[in-house]
């Protein structure tokens, strides 16, 4: 006999809806596991159903150790905002950044075929299922990144309610809370500025060499002498070195400094290098091809069931 706690015990373990839970333990004459088992097959063919609807929508998120050592950002998309604000959605995606911060794997496959800290019965991949059953839409953990430093903190910064979110690592022999407000300063600078590169010695051979030939066409058109035309190159480089470069960058806070200028200052006075190692910045859905819909015409679909 299929009671009400069982069917209770059944959505919290799934997130399947209260029918669904009673149709699945009568199939399987009251077995809570075979019923996981079969509502889990149901919901990859809800999934396979919708894995082909573009997902764009969703939430960056991060999460940072209480020591400030450790840090990790994700996106995970959905398909509308309306679910991007589901609490459900919500809660997946703060564990899946959580879990980011602890996990060993290098990549995305490894990471979601992990098992959730939140419920070691089922892995990442699968909790996405579920949720994609029981919300309708098609979703995915797109991406993560995880830093850790001993001497030195890890911050974070969102922006936009999860449209954008930094994790930027500052590395600093002497440890000072200090460190956490100016971590967060340059957290908010890469937010607002989106640096591609940390200084110009990142900056890729490919890369640099793309910007310079543009550069050298400009001139050309622009009726330049050749005996010039590479001192203006040069020039140009250097502002987009200033442009595209963390280090080089104006300081959104106060446009007399440069990043590294602020750094340089906050170092002294602090008795200690203060640098910036690394950082990540996600924007929601950049890269994603959108399809623009028609919004009467995706309702009408919706009444007719398609």
């Amino acid at each position: 006999m299929v009671t009400a706690s069982m069917v209770k015990e059944l959505r919290e373990k799934t997130g399947a809806g209260m029918m669904d839970c009673k149709r699945a333990l009568s199939e399987t004459d009251g077995d809570v596991e075979k019923a996981i088992e079969l509502l889990r097959e149901k919901g990859l063919a809800a999934a396979a159903k919708k894995s082909g609807r573009i997902a764009a929508e969703g939430l960056v998120c991060t999460y940072i150790s209480e020591d400030m050592k450790v840090g990790a950002v994700v996106e995970v998309n959905c398909e509308t905002d309306f679910v991007a604000v589901n609490n459900d959605f919500v809660t997946l995606a703060n564990n899946t950044a959580k879990q980011a911060a602890q996990t060993n794997s290098t990549t995305i496959e490894e990471f979601t075929s992990e098992k959730c800290m939140a419920d070691e019965t089922i892995t990442i991949n699968d909790a996405v299922t579920a949720l994609i059953a029981k919300l309708g839409e098609n979703m995915s953990v797109r991406r993560f990144q995880k830093f850790s430093i001993e001497n030195g903190v890890v911050q974070s910064y969102i922006h936009g309610g999860g449209r954008i979110g930094v994790l930027v690592e500052l590395s600093c022999e002497k440890q000072d809370d200090v460190l956490i407000r100016i971590a967060k300063d340059v957290a908010m600078q890469i937010a607002a500025a989106s640096p591609l590169f940390l200084d110009n010695t990142c900056v890729d051979k490919d890369t640099l060499e793309k910007e310079k030939e543009i550069y050298r066409v400009q001139a050309i058109n622009e009726g330049k002498p050749e005996k010039i035309i590479e001192k203006m190159v040069m020039g140009r480089v250097n502002k987009y070195f200033k442009e595209v470069c963390l280090l080089e960058q104006v300081w959104v806070k106060n446009a007399d400094y440069t990043i590294t200028k602020y750094l340089k200052e906050e170092s002294k006075k602090l008795g200690a290098e203060i640098k910036v190692t690394r950082f990540e910045r996600f924007e929601r859905g950049e890269g994603i091809e959108k399809k623009e819909e028609n919004f009467a015409e995706e309702v009408q679909r919706q009444v007719q069931g398609k």
